[in-house]
């Protein structure tokens, strides 16, 4: 087991953890919450239509093929339309500003799109009909969230205008055949990440040391996650900018190191899928990024390293050892032609069967509490025991790794150029230095908003 995880846990830290499901597995679930109770009419909106509108991920592939159960339940028709994640949030935003949505559900960014949302009034408040007996199950139960999640659902005001989904850690996956090769050891710090990096990377026989995300915007997360290490949040809690400190220095210092002297050439346009690809292949020793990919890690028909792949925490720095934090709500949009179909959905997508499902596949932490004390999800679980352990322990010392600002596309996007031109040799203050003065009046505009 890496990344020094204590596999003995209690009941109160499992249930603190901010993640979970109900017992049930992709082959066990399907009936044994949604059917319980024979007096919920699931079929009052049968013969009606919802359009949903899902990001690229492990996770929609799991609503997706099992679809027709919700269709068979209720009676109702689902076109979803999956696109990948940053084409779904661009697709979001132009739509809600247009006043003309064309989903009635759809998938939010907890940690890149809440305040945007909760400030435009884009999604409706649930609570109305999460008290209602004849529009949410009695099997729904909702106690059954982690408050982590609970409070990334609720916005400022109280409304809940989405239904927890997935919590979503970051962690070091890591190529055990490669570090075994090598003679190396998990590493536990960033600077043993560095050191790991260094020692396997041998691009001469199609073995790079290191990769992660490159692509502007998308690789804002591994620099702020990295930040954790020097216990420097990216926006204080007077909403100041710490994006030119010493400690963000150095942890974009230890972003261009690895990405410019160990990644794989191009590694500037990496995205999450990218970076997959690349690990899957068995041409990466590390690979830092969410915990949701090892469903296609342990595929042996797309995956050249199945059992192969270590699971570990994220490294710490010189101060402190945190995750990154991260997550995503299932909602209806205010403006849904079929606001009670769309409900629903989003009951069913959340359901206790499908947070098991995420769970005994490896594809994210839920956010229900109870599949970590329930032996049947345990026991068919499609993915390494080491995965649910480093995940537990993740949400252990888990710390959201964006700001929770309105402007937190723009805030990616300008870091993101600073930090693809550090990959190419740009010096990481100058570049920081320029971003913080770009960003800082957008951030102060938005709160005066």
């Amino acid at each position: 087991m890496s990344g020094t995880i204590d596999q003995t846990y209690s009941r109160r830290s499992v249930l603190q953890m901010g993640a979970g499901a109900a017992a049930a597995t992709a082959g066990l679930a399907g009936t044994k919450g949604v059917h319980a109770q024979d007096d919920f009419d699931w079929q009052r909106y049968s013969g009606e239509e919802v359009t949903v509108l899902l990001a690229t991920s492990p996770r929609a592939d799991i609503l997706t093929s099992n679809q027709a159960e919700f269709e068979e339940l209720t009676g109702i028709r689902v076109n979803a339309d999956v696109v990948p994640e940053q084409q779904q949030r661009q697709k979001q935003v132009i739509e809600f500003t247009s006043g003309n949505p064309t989903f009635d559900v759809t998938l939010v960014s907890w940690h890149v799109q809440k305040s945007l949302f909760g400030q435009g009034g884009w999604m409706l408040d649930l609570r109305e009909f999460l008290d209602d007996p004849s529009m949410t199950s009695p099997d729904f139960n909702i106690d059954d969230f982690s408050a982590a999640s609970m409070n990334f659902a609720t916005q400022a005001d109280g409304r809940i205008d989405t239904l927890p989904f997935n919590i979503d850690y970051w962690i070091l996956y890591w190529n055990k055949e490669i570090f075994e090769a090598g003679g190396i050891a998990f590493p536990e710090t960033l600077e043993e990440v560095i050191a790991a990096a260094d020692a396997l990377h041998d691009p001469d026989n199609g073995v790079y040391g290191f990769t992660a995300r490159g692509l502007k915007n998308a690789n804002v997360p591994v620099w702020t996650s990295f930040m954790q290490g020097w216990e420097m949040p990216p926006v204080d809690a007077e909403n100041q900018l710490q994006t030119t400190t010493d400690e963000a220095v150095a942890a974009a210092e230890v972003y261009k190191e690895l990405m410019a002297n160990y990644s794989p050439p191009g590694s500037v346009g990496f995205n999450w899928n990218e970076c997959q690809t690349t690990f899957a292949l068995g041409t990466a020793a590390m690979w830092f990024d969410g915990i949701g990919f090892a469903t296609p890690l342990e595929d042996p028909e797309n995956s050249m390293v199945v059992g192969k792949v270590g699971y570990g925490l994220q490294p710490a720095g010189p101060v402190a050892r945190h995750s990154g934090t991260f997550g995503d709500g299932i909602g209806v949009t205010a403006g849904a032609a079929n606001p009670g179909p769309a409900y629903f959905y989003c009951q069913w997508a959340s359901n206790p069967d499908n947070q098991a499902r995420i769970l005994a596949n490896g594809a994210g932490a839920p956010a229900r509490q109870s599949a970590y004390t329930d032996p049947d999800a345990l026991a068919n679980l499609t993915v390494p025991q080491e995965w649910v352990d480093t995940l537990i322990a993740s949400g252990e010392i888990g710390l959201p790794s964006l700001p929770q600002i309105i402007p937190v596309t723009e805030f990616r996007d300008i870091f993101g150029i600073a930090l693809t031109n550090m990959i190419s040799g740009a010096d990481a203050r100058e570049e920081l230095e320029k971003a913080t003065e770009e960003f800082k009046p957008i951030l102060e505009d938005s709160l005066e908003a």
